[in-house]
């Protein structure tokens, strides 16, 4: 699935469909302004990408200082990019495994 299909997918359902994987599915709620759901999922995956994802939600909560946390457990530099430019980065880089 490509970035722009996965997109277009988010943006036409209510729910994600059975089967994704947990952070594509974290960054569904997320895209659909349910942060709270998006969040309690990310930090239930023990990886370096659930890490980033997690990063990413505090970054769009505004909580800095945990974010750059979660970015140093995902071992990633924090990000600079908008928020829609980092949320399509994660997407791509997910879709693409």
């Amino acid at each position: 699935m490509t970035l722009e299909e996965f997109k277009k997918q988010v943006d036409g359902q209510d729910e994600p469909p059975p089967g994704m994987p947990d952070l594509l599915r974290a960054l569904w709620y997320d895209r659909k302004g349910e942060w709270d759901r998006a969040h309690k999922i990310a930090q239930d995956v023990h990886e370096s990408d659930g890490s980033w994802v997690h990063a990413y939600l505090h970054r769009r909560e505004g909580d800095l200082s945990n974010a750059r946390y979660w970015y140093h457990r995902a071992g990633r530099s924090e990000s600079k990019a908008t928020l829609e430019e980092e949320w399509e980065e994660i997407a791509r880089e997910l879709l693409s495994r």
